[in-house]
């Protein structure tokens, strides 16, 4: 049940993270999504007694696993690569490298396990917040069956739309519109708002995207998106800096530059400022190695942990296959590899901690230290730059999964031996949904950067290659200045929300405010007016929100990139036009 629900929930991710930039958190929706569905067979007569807590736990592990395997590099490193090199990854090496990178960051969140959670007690939020799910599911049924209704409705709302967009047959009355324009009339420059990307969407997902995200993110990209292309963008192209032809592709080759100094300085000062949690990881490095009985006075036989050996037998095996991977498919000098292996550990590490203290992974703000490390030691090697940050990156963010799912198993007294196998099942699971999925949306390194796949994650990853391959001075003046200009007010807006906490929630967001200027305009409109929607549900009645947003917003995500993905497969094999 984990490996399927957590591979649909893949493709998902995948499908919106191409679009926003944006990953959908899994483990609370799958967990509702197998109560429901053992539910259903246990009412069947399907299964003979009812879906324990227990086996929920261990399948919401498995599905996290598979769901978070769009951070391995299917929304960010990959498609940078492929839009600067031109070509596409093969499927199957695709397949192996985010395979081994997602096994080696399972392991190397083994010592940190006891240290963090048995004696540290680190809240992992989501992981407590996932425990306190179950516990509500498993207890009278009633909240975990209105959930499961809403996400349901949620569901098929959104595959109904999906359906009735992208679907093409003689029979079907009407098709929904992708893109709702502006009236013509309406221009900028003498051109139609629709070419600065400035419409509405004919998509559900946004709006519930929108919702997850929080008000002040949606807000932040909404004021960038107005920035961007109503103000910067028709002056650009009334001084002909940009093509004539307008367009996201278009505007986005000269503003990638302004979003991604500010996410880039915004992240590292924000990653800085969290110099204690680096010192209280790097501490604990040496505290995880202890035998777990001597750190809390137990005998070892009373605590089923996974043992340390498992630890040194995972890198012994896995880290050779990974720096033989980043060789033979990337030409990595092999010292280049060991590197990025060994500054992986310590990553996942710090990665770990801050998820623990914060609920929030810093990997782009961490992928980007490797970025810059290795653009000094191997200058205008973008292959290099991207995929070595791909591992450290990747093995932070699934070393700080498996620890948010062991969080969890910890508070609900799972077996983490269990869970650790589990995460296994999961990562296989998502490899094998995500990458033909990716094969089947991106069938070219030309499909992305499009109105239709912008994959704004990936536009900051490419900026951030290019110009450390490129260097500064081959840029346009004007993007010169942007960077600048970029980078200097994603600083500004770091420190005033250190140093006036009381005003944080008036400030935009550096993050969001950066994403904007890579995602297209009619992206960032849906956003805000699902956000908006949820502010004023729960403006007017805040437990309600509480039930129903999340399950809701989850379900359109789900049920129209599910049904996206589906369709796309379709046209592909010839059943479809």
């Amino acid at each position: 049940a984990g490996m399927f629900l957590g591979g649909l929930m893949s493709l998902s991710n995948l499908y919106v993270s191409l679009k926003t930039g944006w990953s959908i958190g899994v483990s609370i929706t799958a967990g509702i999504l197998a109560f429901a569905m053992f539910a259903l067979f246990y009412q069947l007569r399907l299964t003979k007694r009812h879906f324990g807590m227990l086996e929920n736990n261990a399948m919401q592990s498995v599905a996290s696993a598979a769901g978070y395997m769009t951070g391995g590099g299917t929304v960010a490193a990959i498609p940078a690569l492929m839009m600067l090199t031109g070509e596409p990854m093969p499927g199957f090496q695709m397949f192996v490298w985010i395979t081994v990178i997602a096994f080696l960051g399972v392991i190397m969140a083994i010592p940190m396990k006891q240290q963090m959670i048995n004696v540290e007690g680190l809240r992992f939020p989501t992981g407590i917040a996932a425990a306190e799910t179950l516990k509500a599911l498993h207890g009278d049924g009633k909240e975990g069956k209105a959930k499961a209704r809403l996400l349901m409705l949620g569901g098929l709302l959104g595959a109904f739309t999906a359906f009735f967009r992208d679907a093409h047959f003689n029979w079907m009355p009407f098709n929904i519109p992708e893109k709702i324009k502006l009236p013509s009339t309406w221009t900028m420059s003498g051109r139609p708002f629709s070419d600065y990307t400035l419409s509405f969407e004919g998509s559900f997902i946004m709006l519930g995207a929108g919702a997850i995200m929080g008000f002040r993110a949606a807000w932040s990209m909404l004021l960038g998106a107005f920035i961007n292309y109503a103000i910067i963008a028709p002056r650009l192209y009334d001084a002909g800096i940009i093509s004539s032809k307008l367009g996201y592709k278009n505007i986005v080759a000269w503003s990638v530059w302004f979003g991604s100094s500010m996410i880039l300085t915004s992240g590292l000062l924000a990653f800085a400022f969290q110099w204690k949690t680096v010192v209280r990881a790097m501490k604990s490095v040496a505290q995880a190695f202890k035998p777990v009985a001597d750190k809390l006075n137990q005998k070892v036989d009373e605590i089923q942990e996974v043992p340390m050996l498992w630890f040194f037998i995972g890198v012994a095996i896995l880290g050779p296959i990974v720096i033989f991977c980043e060789w033979y498919f990337f030409n990595i000098k092999i010292w280049m590899g060991i590197i990025s292996v060994f500054l992986g550990f310590f990553i996942a590490i710090v990665a770990s901690r801050a998820t623990g203290e914060t609920d929030t992974t810093p990997t782009g703000a961490l992928g980007k230290i490797t970025q810059l490390s290795y653009g000094a030691m191997d200058p205008g090697n973008v292959t290099t730059n991207l995929m070595t940050a791909n591992v450290t990156g990747g093995m932070g963010l699934h070393a700080a999964d498996l620890l948010t799912d062991l969080k969890s198993g910890y508070l609900l007294k799972a077996d983490p031996r269990q869970q650790f196998w589990a995460q296994f099942f999961g990562v296989v699971a998502g490899s094998l949904f995500v990458v033909p999925a990716f094969r089947l949306l991106i069938p070219t390194a030309q499909d992305l950067g499009t109105d239709k796949w912008p994959a704004p994650g990936a536009q900051t990853w490419k900026g951030v290659a290019e110009m450390l391959a490129k260097g500064f001075e081959s840029i346009h003046p004007t993007a010169q200045w942007a960077i600048l200009i970029g980078g200097t007010l994603g600083i500004i807006l770091v420190l005033l929300e250190r140093y006036l906490p009381r005003y944080k929630k008036y400030l935009p967001s550096p993050t969001a405010l950066g994403m904007a200027f890579t995602t297209p305009a009619f992206n960032t409109i849906s956003m805000f007016m699902g956000a908006l929607i949820a502010l004023l549900i729960e403006k007017k009645n805040k437990e309600y929100a509480e039930k129903t947003i999340v399950p809701v917003s989850s379900g359109l995500i789900a049920g129209e990139s599910l049904i996206g993905v589906l369709i796309a497969a379709l046209v592909v094999m010839g059943l479809m036009d």
